[in-house]
């Protein structure tokens, strides 16, 4: 798939998970299954009782695979990048971290996630966070501008990880930070599954090889590159989710196919130092 097409299916499909208020990637029937089901998915994936009541409503729409702010190791003071920040939610919690002296900058390609991610952080009343409408591939910051980059399931969708990590590298401060959670493989997946425009959204067809994936970070220069935490993509997510059940009826997989190809993705939590 060429990378332009991509991305203009990404932002259209990430726009509508905006205007509908809940996701159709990172949770089980959090399309329909409203409030409750996200914010159970978001405990599973480790975020705490506290995270998720303090964040302002409609910023947590269950797109992610992890908990970076959890890992990130945050300091009061610290400039903060969400690669990816969508509606806000883990923007909101580096903000909580960072305090009144620190800043989070959000960066997100899809106006519509942009645009309800200012919406919240008035509602919320946070005057240390903004978000601004770019490319992750082509970050609209200076060079060595902020201490930690955070991002949740979101690189996977680039068509371009090492023009990321790239960028990442040259935004951080020398001893900054990378702390992401990310979907990653331990097999290859089919090519009905990676030629899938509808997988590309269910962020299935994005992911690449769990060593390929840390390569390329170590490659753009980031050195102490190390797994935090690794867990299996469960099958009732792919069984579940509507993004999921729609990639499932249109190409007519059985149920050991999807179970085959649930095996091979897992979530992991990786850091490194610049």
């Amino acid at each position: 798939m060429k990378s332009k097409r991509i991305k203009k299916v990404v932002r259209e499909g990430y726009a509508k998970i905006a205007e509908q208020g809940s996701s159709c990637c990172g949770s089980v029937n959090s399309c329909c299954g409203g409030v409750d089901v996200t914010q159970d998915i978001s405990r599973k994936i480790g975020y705490t009782e506290e995270e998720l009541k303090n964040a302002p409503e409609g910023a947590n729409l269950g797109l992610g695979c992890g908990n970076p702010v959890a890992l990130a190791s945050l300091k009061e003071g610290e400039t903060v990048l969400d690669l990816g920040s969508g509606a806000g939610f883990d923007s909101f919690l580096a903000a909580q971290k960072v305090g009144d002296k620190g800043r989070v900058i959000g960066v997100d390609m899809t106006p519509e996630m942009i645009k309800k991610a200012k919406e919240n952080a008035k509602k919320g009343n946070y005057r240390n966070v903004e978000f601004r409408l770019g490319e992750i591939e082509n970050l609209p910051l200076a060079d060595a501008s902020v201490d930690v980059i955070i991002s949740n399931c979101v690189i996977n969708l680039s068509p371009d990880k090492e023009r990321v990590f790239r960028e990442s590298f040259r935004v951080l401060t020398l001893g900054g930070r990378l702390m992401i959670s990310d979907i990653v493989l331990l097999r290859e997946l089919p090519d009905y599954i990676r030629k899938s425009i509808e997988a590309y959204i269910g962020c299935l067809s994005g992911a690449i090889m769990k060593d390929k994936y840390i390569a390329m970070i170590e490659k753009a220069g980031f050195q102490n590159v190390k797994v935090i935490n690794e867990t299996s993509f469960p099958i009732e997510l792919m069984a579940n989710d509507p993004t999921a059940k729609t990639i499932m009826k249109n190409l007519r997989l059985t149920a050991e196919k999807v179970k085959g190809i649930a095996d091979s993705v897992v979530s992991i939590s990786i850091q490194a130092k610049r």
